[in-house]
């Protein structure tokens, strides 16, 4: 049976969900949070929207495939660590591009690969987990 009043809250907690998401993404990096936690919350958004209105329409919402959002975000941590090797380094360490100035304390604010390893592995688990919840949504 589907709640009126279910699937109405479902689509402000989804909206308030992402934003929540991404805010604990973008803070992951020197306060707790990242694209771990960042990817359950938003995947426990669109379960929530599945749970309110069937996986089609929570499939729907998402407009893409989590299949597709996971191996996409594989393939961005995965360069991100590999782009260490253009600058002669090992993977995966952290290479850091300040924006307005040449240092933490004089620039405007910083690129690095690190928060974008942090988008990848948000993709990785929002597909991931997305992928699972959903088609056992779809079973029952």
């Amino acid at each position: 049976m589907k709640s009126i009043i279910l699937m109405t809250g479902a689509r402000l907690l989804l909206v308030l969900m992402l934003v929540f998401s991404v805010f604990m993404l973008l803070r992951g990096h020197n306060e707790p949070g990242g694209g771990f936690i960042g990817g359950l919350i938003g995947a426990t958004a669109f379960i929530v929207q599945a749970i309110a209105a069937g996986a089609a329409d929570a499939r729907r919402v998402l407009r893409v495939s989590p299949e597709a959002l996971a191996v996409v975000g594989l393939g961005i941590a995965l360069a991100s660590g590999l782009w260490a090797g253009v600058f002669a380094e090992p993977p995966f360490t952290g290479q850091w591009y300040w924006v307005g100035g040449d240092s933490y304390e004089t620039s405007a604010f910083s690129l690095n690969t690190v928060l974008v390893f942090d988008v990848g592995v948000y993709l990785v688990v929002l597909g991931s987990v997305l992928s699972l919840a959903l088609s056992l949504e779809e079973e029952v």
